[in-house]
């Protein structure tokens, strides 16, 4: 039957539970500004009643569990699309430095420097016998080789900050699968006991979403055990329960950073770079190996193609001492073409009087073959007959200005996207102190209430113990 003690406990219990909510009320407005914390509530559960005849008379709360307000669904969607808009914000940042090093805008470009050595040869042919326009041709020539070879260490310079994204990526992945690991362990632990553990998870949480702003990864949680075991592309393996491998790096013969994952340790490494097409380091990767590998090529096609050309018909012609035209650039024999070793040849730069301007020796005042280089200009040899010079590079200009302007306009609708998950996810698991405060005030007054409980109690025992005095 329901005694006097019993409401004893009854006080105690609801002390408990108070102090307990008041604590993780605390707890919560504590992680206010923390990352990827979820808003923790107390459960409060009625005691087992006790018999009273016909009747049963309740006997108090107790503290169920505490658990964390959140939403799966939001945070997988988080997780997706944060890897989605890294991936973006990866490609718009390296396209942005592509693209000012296409710049013909604001600066004298590489199409300005074409047009200006084509020029050189055409102020030749008005004026074949001068010394000052043989100089001309000449320093237009240097610094178009110039700009070309600054624009190619401009690429290659948007490719090693690329791969240097990924090796510097890559050590952040492992640095997260170990963490996830050993918090996998903890959650085992903690949960094995019955509790939940509310801020592991959370981290846990926070991690993933992390993990899938790097790379591809694909993830599962044990619903016996509660350890999430995470795959990345389609074979890497990176945790497995409280285990977790380290992905490694490499460096191939085109100077490009691979990423290998180990079958086991000390064991083969399996190149699965190509596996990544999400997240940062799948930006990166699709950029290098995809729109700066080809820019570069493409570079490379053109100055060889202007070089080539303006050799052969350069060799064909006489030069101001009535001897055949020498090769005006240095080009290898063999097609080993490479933009730094591009050069014009060292006997006219030593004497401008040996670039040939006329078809025959002994004729003052041919033009001939400064006509027939200047007018490459405007000759259709790239692209198997479909570009000129200017037209194929303007074309690249224009396609790395789309791109770029795709990726800037995608990153930005991306980005609305996060924010309004997050903005959702905030509305649901964060922490608002106008809440919490009317929380705490509300389990304040319960506690005082439980102590006059107890305090009642007491007083009963009093009265019955005085009753013998009486």
């Amino acid at each position: 039957m329901a005694k006097i003690h019993g409401l004893l406990d009854m006080g105690r219990r609801g002390m408990q539970v108070s102090q307990s909510a008041l604590q993780t009320t605390s707890h919560n407005i504590a992680n206010k500004s923390t990352e990827g914390y979820s808003r923790q509530r107390v459960d409060v559960l009625s005691n087992p009643a006790v018999d009273e005849g016909k009747y049963r008379i309740g006997t108090g709360s107790m503290t169920g569990a505490i658990n964390r307000t959140n939403n799966p669904w939001i945070e997988k969607q988080i997780e997706k699309e944060g890897s989605n808009f890294a991936y973006l914000d990866g490609r718009s940042g390296a396209l942005s430095r592509l693209e000012s090093a296409f710049n013909e805008q604001t600066v004298k470009g590489l199409n300005n420097s074409m047009t200006d050595f084509f020029n050189g040869f055409r102020e030749l042919a008005n004026n074949p016998e001068s010394l000052t326009s043989r100089t001309v041709v000449k320093d237009n020539a240097n610094a178009m080789v110039k700009n070309f070879q600054d624009m190619d260490r401009q690429i290659d310079a948007v490719k090693t900050d690329l791969n240097k994204t990924i090796e510097s990526g890559i050590g952040e992945v492992n640095g997260f699968t170990k963490e996830i690991s050993t918090l996998n362990e903890k959650i085992q632990q903690v949960e094995m006991t019955g509790a939940s553990a509310n801020d592991e998870r959370d981290r846990r949480d926070l991690l993933v979403k992390k993990l899938s702003e790097k790379l591809d990864i694909s993830y599962a949680e044990d619903n016996v055990s509660g350890m999430l075991n995470i795959t990345a592309g389609k074979t890497g393996i990176l945790v497995a329960g409280t285990s977790s491998t380290a992905l490694k790096t490499s460096t191939n013969e085109n100077n490009q950073t691979q990423i290998l994952y180990e079958l086991s340790q000390g064991g083969t490494r399996v190149d699965i770079t190509d596996q990544f097409k999400r997240g940062a380091l799948g930006g990166a990767i699709d950029l290098r190996d995809g729109m700066v590998t080809d820019l570069k090529t493409q570079l490379e096609e053109l100055s060889y193609n202007i070089a080539n050309e303006v050799n052969k018909a350069h060799a064909e012609g006489f030069d101001r001492y009535n001897k055949e035209g020498v090769q005006f650039f240095n080009i290898p024999a063999d097609g080993n073409f490479s933009l730094d070793q591009l050069k014009i040849n060292k006997a006219i730069n030593d004497d401008v009087g040996k670039i040939a301007a006329g078809s025959k020796p002994n004729a003052p005042g041919d033009n001939a073959t400064a006509n027939v280089i200047h007018s490459l200009q405007f000759k259709p040899v790239m692209g198997e007959g479909q570009f000129t010079f200017d037209s194929f590079y303007n074309a690249k200009v224009g396609e790395i200005g789309i791109m770029a302007q795709r990726a800037n306009s995608g990153l930005e609708s991306q980005k609305n996207i996060v924010d309004q998950l997050k903005n959702m996810r905030e509305a649901t698991s964060g922490v608002s102190l106008d809440e919490e405060a009317a929380k705490m005030i509300e389990f304040q007054k319960s506690f005082e209430a439980s102590a006059r409980i107890i305090r009642m109690a007491d007083e009963m025992f009093d009265t019955v113990l005085n009753l013998k005095r009486l």
